[in-house]
């Protein structure tokens, strides 16, 4: 009894460390490639699979700290482009040209303002990888989540041009189907995605909405 007890705990430790390993590739990988996050590669992976982010766009990222998003945007924009971040939390000064950053609560009714003073243009694409303060109670997180979705898709009903494409972080849960539904309402295409940059344990996936009806 006392063996098997033994090496149900080695195999959980083994599992464990494994699975930090796995979630550790992406840290390493952003340090070595100078992403200040390992959810850059989440936007690279998603970008890649749904051609997201294109050469010119201007692009508006909402919840953009630490500023991994920004720098991928920034790239697959380039310079003729043009990378707008929000977010309450400072975020370090970026040293691409083609990016601004405003310090702000993006869910402030003023910050709208100071977000359409800064765009040149109504945008080409939205991002939000917004995320709730997590409880641990993953219903209360669950919904906090999607409320967030659903202010991010809100913003992008005024700042997003006609047939302008739109993704968002959302968590799995009951109300995750009616979030989609909203969204399909308002563009020709959506999408669900999961990229292999998430954490394994992680219940978040991302919606790609693309061809925004309004605008």
């Amino acid at each position: 009894m006392e063996i098997r007890k033994k090496q149900k705990l080695k195999d959980f430790l083994t599992r464990q460390k494994n699975r930090h390993r796995r979630d550790d590739h992406y840290y390493r990988l952003a340090k070595r490639e100078g992403y200040r996050s390992r959810s850059a590669y989440k936007l690279l992976q998603i970008a890649e699979r749904f051609d997201l982010i294109r050469p010119g766009d201007v692009v508006l990222d909402l919840g953009c700290s630490p500023g991994g998003w920004v720098q991928v945007s920034s790239q697959l924009v380039g310079d003729q482009g043009y990378v707008l971040g929000v977010d309450k939390r400072p975020v370090e000064e970026l040293r691409e040209k083609n990016v601004k950053i405003i310090s702000a609560d993006v869910k402030k009714p003023e910050t709208i303002e100071l977000i359409t003073k800064e765009l040149p243009r109504k945008t080409d694409v939205i991002l939000s990888d917004l995320s709730p303060d997590v409880t641990g109670n993953w219903q209360i997180d669950h919904l906090k989540q999607i409320e967030l979705a659903t202010f991010a898709l809100s913003v992008a009903e005024k700042l997003l041009k006609h047939n302008g494409r739109f993704m968002t972080k959302a968590f799995q849960g009951e109300k995750l189907d009616q979030f989609i539904e909203e969204l399909r309402e308002r563009f020709s295409s959506v999408r669900i995605f999961r990229p292999p940059a998430t954490r394994k344990r992680s219940a978040e996936v991302y919606l790609f909405a693309n061809r925004f009806l309004g605008g």
